[in-house]
């Protein structure tokens, strides 16, 4: 039996999208271990608040915490400022903004003006568009997906969403692939 282009894209077809959702998992875990984590710390720093607040010294604290989270206590010297600026009256256990450059290339203006490029020709590169907009690339790249919704297909920005005219048309495709799986994998059963 000989494959034709057809048959091979099928195949490949299959095996990407199971290949990009095995990347989907291992991604979604990732995140969920990291949100995790950040709820762990937040949960250590109460509980070092509330000690604190019991009178208990450093030491006793980071062995508490030892003894409760075992290999995801916090670390020694964190312990230590964080029972610092409990001890100095602070209340909140999130972080404080950090000071740092003030983002001034990702103003409404910009976004504006990368709207139109895109309008104009939606085969540019992130690159182009940056130099057009005089701002650098990473902010483009944040401008387009976070701000305009956008993803890159190939080589063209296109909105996130499909319409239902695509999702009707990959339902039809996936349910047509499903149905000839067996011709396209070569599996014939006899």
């Amino acid at each position: 039996m000989t494959l034709t282009y057809q048959r091979v894209g099928a195949v490949l077809l299959i095996y990407g999208s199971l290949f990009l959702s095995g990347i989907y998992y291992c991604l979604r875990v990732f995140w969920c271990a990291a949100a995790r984590m950040l709820e762990l710390e937040l949960e250590q720093r109460m509980n070092i608040k509330f000690l604190v607040k019991l009178g208990k010294s450093g030491n006793e604290i980071r062995e508490r915490l030892v003894q409760v989270y075992r290999d995801n206590a916090m670390k020694k010297t964190a312990v230590y400022m964080w029972v610092k600026r409990f001890s100095e009256g602070r209340e909140s256990v999130i972080d404080e903004e950090r000071s740092g450059w003030p983002e001034t290339s990702r103003t409404q203006e910009n976004i504006a003006k990368i709207c139109q490029i895109l309008r104009e020709n939606c085969w540019l590169t992130v690159r182009s568009i940056a130099e057009q907009v005089n701002i650098d690339s990473e902010t483009v790249r944040k401008i387009l997906t976070e701000n305009l919704d956008m993803r890159k297909v190939c080589a063209k920005m296109v909105p996130k969403k499909l319409t239902e005219e695509q999702k009707q048309r990959r339902v039809t495709i996936c349910q047509d692939l499903l149905e000839r799986q067996d011709d396209i994998l070569g599996c014939h059963q006899r």
